[in-house]
């Protein structure tokens, strides 16, 4: 939002208009999305110089991204004075972009056309993939919202039949059996399937799901065998910390955090405290993060914290007591 009210001001003498459109709110109803909406802008963005246009039908996604092969948000649309898609592509773009397209020569550069042919030939798998997950998705969220997990499980496992290798189905069912269902005979080799598959893989984000599933305090754990629990994490932390080590660059802000919720969990209070120390300082590595981005994991990693310490603490001008009850957010990933 910060870099596109820079680009509002800059450009708007030469004719720019920048709307924001939000279109994934996600609510019961659209009186409570726009609600919600409203809430975060005069929080966030009290002093914002373009218009917010709002979504909730799903029309936004079935005209623009689906046609276009958009896969990811945000993404950019930007309309020349002929009225012509002149681009479409990732906000960060348009610093280099737009003087272009406000001088008319963008739309029919070869620059344009060879940015637009890779960014179709890169997305278009992806796009075909959300076109074959979405009537499971769509059945499966309407199963979850009334509790039917029967036609939920049915769901699930039909999108792991079709798509084996989808990480998001197979936390969904994972998530289901044995935090929705509880039925630990079914979860537990499925987790140990996951875990495996997490290790097989050498992947840092599906180690981190897993360890979710297991330590994530929005999640009961209570049926869960604890010795089992605890070993498994045990397992999938050394790997972790293994593949994004202490000493390393590695962007420890994403995977630390659940890594520190075993440690801390399993007694280890100082190796706790360490780890969310260690992702604290990494926001400010020698790789740049977007300041959005920053500001949305600060609290958290800060709230964190003060929690394993138990005592107030700083980070800039952002501070943290401790808090009993604070829960973290799960992550949202939708099959």
């Amino acid at each position: 939002m910060p870099h596109l009210m820079q680009l509002q001001e800059k450009y708007k003498d030469s004719g720019l208009e920048v709307v924001g459109i939000a279109a994934d709110e996600n609510a019961p109803t659209a009186v409570e999305a726009r609600t919600r909406l409203d809430a975060w802008l005069t929080e966030k963005c009290s002093n914002l110089n373009f218009r917010i246009a709002f979504d909730y039908t799903g029309e936004m996604n079935k005209l623009w991204m689906e046609t276009s092969f958009s896969v990811g948000i945000p993404t950019s649309f930007v309309v020349d004075r002929d009225g012509h898609f002149a681009f479409i592509g990732h906000p960060t773009e348009l610093d280099e972009v737009l003087p272009k397209v406000l001088n008319g020569s963008w739309r029919t550069s070869d620059q344009a056309k060879s940015a637009d042919t890779e960014r179709i030939a890169k997305n278009e798998p992806m796009a075909r993939e959300q076109a074959l997950k979405k009537p499971i998705n769509d059945r499966f969220w309407a199963a979850v919202k009334t509790e039917d997990w029967k036609t939920a499980l049915s769901a699930i496992e039909e999108g792991i039949a079709l798509l084996p290798d989808n990480l998001n189905f197979r936390l969904a069912h994972a998530n289901l059996v044995l935090h929705k269902m509880h039925d630990m005979w079914t979860g537990l080799p499925l987790m140990h399937q996951l875990v495996r598959d997490a290790i097989d893989r050498n992947s840092e984000d599906w180690m981190i799901a897993a360890l979710n599933q297991l330590f994530h305090p929005n999640l009961d754990h209570s049926r869960f065998p604890s010795a089992e629990r605890f070993a498994i994490g045990k397992e999938l932390s050394e790997h972790v910390l293994a593949l994004n080590p202490p000493q390393g660059d590695g962007p420890k802000f994403w995977y630390y955090p659940a890594v520190a919720r075993y440690y801390h969990e399993s007694g280890n209070k100082n190796r706790a405290i360490e780890l969310v120390d260690l992702a604290l300082k990494s926001l400010d590595g020698p790789e740049p993060i977007p300041d959005e981005l920053k500001e949305h994991l600060l609290p958290e990693l800060l709230q964190a914290l003060a929690n394993y310490k138990d005592e107030k603490v700083c980070h800039g001008a952002l501070c943290a007591a401790p808090q009993k009850n604070f829960l973290p957010k799960v992550s949202k990933r939708r099959p």
